[in-house]
């Protein structure tokens, strides 16, 4: 241990010799006592500071309040000043909010409530000034008389609150008590009064109290008080007469070391008065009034269907000048493709100066917490939860599983993309994907700014960022998922609201303005219904069976029937998300290939079966949206495409058979339906059961034999060869009906006719 000797009583003289020297000079140097305290501040806040550690780099916004002030310009600075408060709170850092008082007249309830709001606990860690770089009189003063403290432009003028007139007495006490909070060292009632009224006698009186002067700002009534209560007033001087309006210049305020703090020419010298980043000056007039709002819910599965659902009401929205998106979601999630989709489509409304919001009121789990991320500004519900956006899939016995994390390489850059067009803390967006990642809250070296980053990333700072204590919430093997004021706190979500109504009031959108859900067209309403897989299984059935029975019929009736339905699968499909244009001109590219090989290449060869293939490639394709992210997702979707198209041929071939028995036994239709001959036993002829004009078509044809065809040949059709009737196909065009004809081609059952001229036929 060490042992200290007491100083002798003579070694403290020099000490306090220098000690009293000291205060001496500061009490000499100091005018008035106002003066001495205004000096004395930032001595105070050095000495805080030291005490504390390094000092943080001030954050500050600059509003300028239009006038006449209203609920919007209300609105804006309280919201400006709530977010301050909250950054202030969380980053525990020094926080300034600039206020440029515009000259002008407006309601006095107005002002009023906007200087209360100023001086309310709401934003005690927020130190709010008034910036008047030009003359200001009359109700907007009262913004001024608000702040802890005014900055004036130094030939700018403010005060002469009625305008030449007394205030209403009422209107007098509201502001006599915002002043009496102290807030504003520089103001006292006594100067409000000469403000307020211009009968107002207004005095600087010098008193000695205990051997000290101390000067101050007294009405006559007021000096007269003084004196009766023995106080020493050895000077009095007048800064303004009875009937004189109660205005003063930041120059003359600054002399007499009353109402401002300082006076500056330019703005920009604020930035070197308050030590605040000159950015943080630029002219900020919030989002003003949003009259063209409109409210999209999410509140079902996010799939290919609603993503598309909503990109249409976004498009929209877009037609109709919305100002300000709200997306109401709610939802468990689903596919990821679908919610990283909708994430980056909202992220770039930013481009066309659209305001995007998401509202959380419950939660918004999985992709659906993803595509909440693509917004401007997220707002939590008091109960709202956000986050567990791991990436699962089913197993086809139905189990589910988690899809290894290093397939997600495109999802973690789609987190991160996401977070630095939000400035929201990056490693906390993938934590919530990502459940080995775990996330530490960090401060900055210098400027002492809180964050949140993985390992890694503060390793890669170089100690810019002192790591400080793990976010609970990313633990290892645990996705991150956060509630109401934690995600505040965390700064994923901008603020907590009870309703849609305070969220109203948060984004400064009028009272007036309607928020209701954009509901779903007709149009909508049929997607989704035939988007379902029943009904897309029977209309493919329908246009399948359509085909077969116009093959027997040739009528075009049902081939029209056919093209509607396949015209149908395709345009819901495409407005469903899943198919593209890529699709549809497969399935055309298919249709032509084979009507290649009817017409023009006769037999079923390359241009039939390339045909069938791009037909059958493009129904799949348009049926289901794939992606490479989660292979096994992606062959789980291919079998269930697979299945919903097997269903419908085998349905039509059990049909087809069912036609084939009986349709020929119907009267009316049995004279252009073909049936097969039916033999009792091997060789007996005289009970074959055949319609006489099909029996044996080609026996007794030839090449060149000339006829007649007794219906239109397009191509195929029937033509009469002496008293035989045979079902042929044509060379090129159509014939018409009753049109000479000759056989110049027989291959097996196909007899292959041309249309004679006039002149042959001659």
């Amino acid at each position: 241990m060490r042992s200290y000797e007491r100083p002798r009583p003579s070694s403290l003289i020099p000490f306090w010799l220098c000690s009293f020297a000291v205060c001496l000079w500061a009490a000499l140097a100091s005018p008035s006592l106002h003066a001495d305290e205004a000096d004395l501040e930032p001595v105070v806040d050095k000495v805080e500071e030291k005490a504390a550690g390094p000092a943080k780099t001030p954050v500050a916004r600059y509003v300028v309040v239009d006038s006449p002030v209203d609920d919007s310009v209300f609105r804006t600075v309280r919201n400006t000043a709530l977010k301050l408060q909250e950054l202030a709170r969380t980053e525990n850092r020094p926080a300034f909010l600039i206020l440029e008082i515009k000259p002008g007249q407006s309601e006095f309830y107005q002002v009023h409530g906007l200087a209360k709001f100023l001086t309310s606990s709401k934003i005690d860690r927020v130190k709010t000034i008034a910036w008047v770089p030009e003359t200001v009189t009359g109700n907007n003063v009262v913004i001024a008389l608000g702040c802890q403290d005014i900055v004036m432009q130094p030939d700018a003028e403010l005060g002469d609150v009625g305008r030449g007139k007394a205030v209403e007495p009422d209107e007098e006490q509201l502001v006599l008590s915002l002043v009496d909070k102290r807030h504003n060292l520089r103001l006292n009632g006594d100067l409000v009064q000469g403000m307020l009224n211009p009968q107002v006698t207004l005095l600087v009186a010098t008193i000695e109290r205990d051997g000290v002067s101390e000067k101050r700002v007294v009405t006559e009534q007021q000096a007269k008080v003084l004196r009766d209560n023995e106080l020493a007033i050895t000077d009095v001087e007048v800064i303004k007469d009875k009937g004189q309006r109660g205005i003063f210049s930041g120059q003359a305020a600054r002399e007499l070391g009353i109402l401002v703090s300082q006076t500056l020419n330019t703005r920009a010298e604020l930035a070197d008065l308050y030590g605040i980043d000159p950015q943080n000056l630029r002219e900020h007039r919030g989002q003003g009034e949003s009259t063209v709002v409109k409210l999209i819910e999410v509140t079902d599965i996010i799939d290919p269907v609603l993503e598309a659902f909503i990109q249409r009401q976004i498009e929209r929205a877009l037609v109709e000048d919305a100002e300000v998106l709200i997306f109401r979601i709610e939802s468990p999630g689903g596919y990821l493709m679908s919610g990283t989709n909708l994430a980056n489509l909202i992220a770039d409304l930013e481009d066309k100066d659209v305001r995007t919001i998401a509202y959380v009121p419950d939660h918004a789990i999985s992709s659906a917490a993803i595509t909440a991320l693509g917004c401007d500004e997220i707002y939590m519900g008091p109960d709202g939860q956000i986050g567990d956006a791991g990436v699962i899939q089913q197993e086809f016995d139905g189990a589910f599983k988690r899809v290894p994390e290093k397939l997600l390489s495109p999802l973690r850059q789609t987190l991160k993309s996401l977070a630095e067009r939000k400035n929201r803390p990056s490693a906390l967006l993938e934590a919530m994907s990502f459940k080995d990642l775990e996330v530490f809250q960090v401060t900055h070296r210098d400027t002492g700014r809180v964050w949140y980053m993985s390992e890694a990333e503060i390793n890669d700072s170089n100690g810019e960022w002192v790591k400080g204590p793990l976010v609970p919430e990313s633990a290892k093997d645990q996705l991150l998922t956060v509630q109401d004021d934690r995600a505040v706190e965390l700064k994923i979500a901008a603020g907590v609201v009870q309703d849609l109504d305070e969220l109203k009031d948060r984004l400064n959108i009028p009272a007036d303005v309607k928020l209701d859900a954009v509901g779903r067209t007709w149009v909508d309403t049929l997607v989704y219904i035939l988007n379902d897989p029943f009904v897309t299984g029977f209309l493919l059935f329908v246009a399948i069976i359509c085909i077969y029975i116009e093959l027997h019929f040739m009528v075009g009736i049902f081939g029209i029937c056919s093209a509607l339905c396949f015209g149908i699968f395709f345009w819901s499909r495409y407005l469903g998300g899943t198919a593209t244009g890529l699709e549809i001109v497969l399935f055309v590219m298919g249709i032509a290939c084979i009507l290649m090989e009817i017409f023009i290449v006769p037999g079923f060869g390359v241009f039939g079966v390339s045909g069938g293939l791009m037909m059958v490639l493009s129904l799949v394709l348009a049926s289901e949206t794939f992606n490479n992210i989660e292979p096994e997702v992606d062959s789980q979707k291919f079998v269930q495409v697979v299945t919903m198209l097997t269903v419908p041929i085998v349905a039509v071939i059990a049909t087809s058979m069912v036609i084939s028995k009986y349709l020929p036994q119907i009267p009316f239709l049995r004279h252009v339906v073909l049936i097969p001959p039916v033999r009792k036993h091997a060789g007996d002829t005289e009970s074959l059961q055949l319609r006489p004009d099909l029996a044996n078509p080609q026996q007794g044809l030839h090449v060149g034999q000339k006829g007649k065809a007794t219906t239109i040949l397009r191509p195929s059709g029937k033509a009469r060869f002496a008293d035989e009737i045979v079902d042929v196909v044509t060379q090129g065009p159509y014939i018409q009906q009753n049109s000479p004809i000759e056989i110049i081609e027989m291959r097996g059952s196909r007899v292959v006719v041309r249309e004679l001229s006039s002149d042959t036929t001659a």
